[in-house]
């Protein structure tokens, strides 16, 4: 059995684990709360918080902080048992403790921040461009990174990072080596994660970045406390990941891309490999070819994106042309995967955001009259984002 890169945080039993995992996520947090969650007794709660508070993984709140609002869903909170008038006692995590560095790696730049362990970002985001995708060219470059990042950190009185993340798009095996990332034109085994430690010290993981972002949702975001989560990306290409009460569902082939040709549209264009519109017509690739044929010339997805922004008419249509099929993408991932919640993330979310009502009714196509409305959500695209879900994974291993 392969050993982890990234170290846990302390030592202790699966319970510890748990309930420091829960605090992370829903912190800060009664210990009545936690024991109800977890289905422990409240003297075993007592017991391992109070070895991690010793151990500085968690801390007490300050009088008059707020509990969180966010639990799991369909949780009702117990009732405060305790002497009347007395203020319940929160738990969360000791967030300035630790730091981690994520990075967003991509063929053609690496975006890098640190975050604390509460998965904050407390630096701004260094980039550097990749000019030669040649693995060790590309450590030197890390390594770059992730010194600046560090530096950062320190002088802003925060402890040094401790571990590094890395989100890629591509196949990764046992968090440390890339089999195929085919945008920076790997197709061979490269264990980064060896290379950076190497280069660093720092244990290093190394993880697929659309599960990065499902993951950071999951722990951080927008789907914490939800039985089910979906993350669907558009840009370069398209991806899905998908969690069932908050862990990643895994397969050893998730990372290939499926969903990029999954059909969408029978008057679609065609792809690469001779699909008529599958869902391959919604990366910026197909976009800017579709755009070509609607106006006449060669364009780019950049002048697409400046058209779509002037409100030119071709633009518009393109723009609504897209969401609809995209809407349909999202039905087809409510109908199978049933997940309470889609987040819609990448580099080409902004289209979304362009054409909600004709996505809602793309949706609303292929999905039953008396089915329940499809929850989702656009994310602003953001590359710190990316780097911050990178550390993500990091965290949630750390804690693990």
């Amino acid at each position: 059995m392969a050993i982890h890169p990234i170290p846990q945080w302390f030592e202790g039993s699966e319970y510890t684990h748990e309930v420091a995992a829960c605090i992370t996520k829903y912190g800060p947090i009664s210990r009545i709360t936690l024991a109800h969650i977890l289905g422990l007794s409240q003297g075993a709660v007592s017991r391992i918080t109070s070895d991690l508070i010793h151990n500085g993984v968690i801390v007490e709140t300050e009088p008059g902080e707020t509990m969180s609002a966010t639990l799991p869903k369909d949780f009702t909170a117990a009732p405060n048992t305790e002497r009347r008038g007395r203020p319940q006692t929160g738990l969360k995590l000791n967030c300035r403790s630790k730091t981690f560095v994520g990075i967003k790696l991509n063929g053609t730049m690496a975006h890098a921040v640190v975050v604390d362990a509460g998965n904050n970002i407390v630096t701004g985001c260094h980039e550097a461009p990749i000019t030669d995708s040649a693995p060790d060219m590309v450590t030197q470059t890390l390594t770059r990174l992730i010194s600046d990042c560090s530096s950062e950190a320190i002088t802003t009185g925060l402890p040094r990072p401790c571990a590094v993340g890395i989100a890629v798009g591509g196949h990764i095996e046992h968090d440390t080596t890339i089999t195929f990332a085919p945008f920076l034109h790997w197709d061979h085994d490269v264990n980064l994660s060896e290379m950076v430690k190497h280069a660093t010290g720092l244990p290093t993981g190394v993880y697929n970045d659309i599960d990065s972002m499902l993951v950071n949702e999951c722990w951080f975001g927008s789907g914490v406390g939800l039985r089910s989560f979906a993350t669907l990306t558009i840009g370069s290409g398209v991806g899905y990941s998908l969690a069932m009460h908050g862990k990643l569902i895994d397969c050893a082939d998730k990372s290939y891309g499926l969903v990029g040709h999954i059909p969408l549209d029978p008057d679609g264009p065609y792809c690469d490999s001779g699909h008529r519109g599958c869902s391959q017509c919604l990366t910026d690739d197909s976009i800017a070819d579709q755009y070509s044929r609607l106006i006449g010339k060669p364009v780019t997805f950049d002048d697409f994106e400046r058209d779509m922004r002037n409100h030119v008419p071709q633009a518009t249509k393109l723009v609504n042309r897209t969401c609809f099929r995209l809407g349909t993408l999202i039905a087809i991932i409510s109908n199978i995967a049933m997940p309470e919640k889609i987040m819609i993330a990448g580099e080409s979310a902004f289209i979304a955001q362009r054409g909600i009502d004709t996505l809602r009714n793309g949706i609303n196509a292929h999905r039953h009259s008396q089915a329940a409305p499809v929850e989702f959500e656009i994310l602003d695209h953001d590359w710190s984002l990316w780097a911050r879900a990178a550390a993500s994974r990091v965290i949630v291993s750390h804690i693990g």
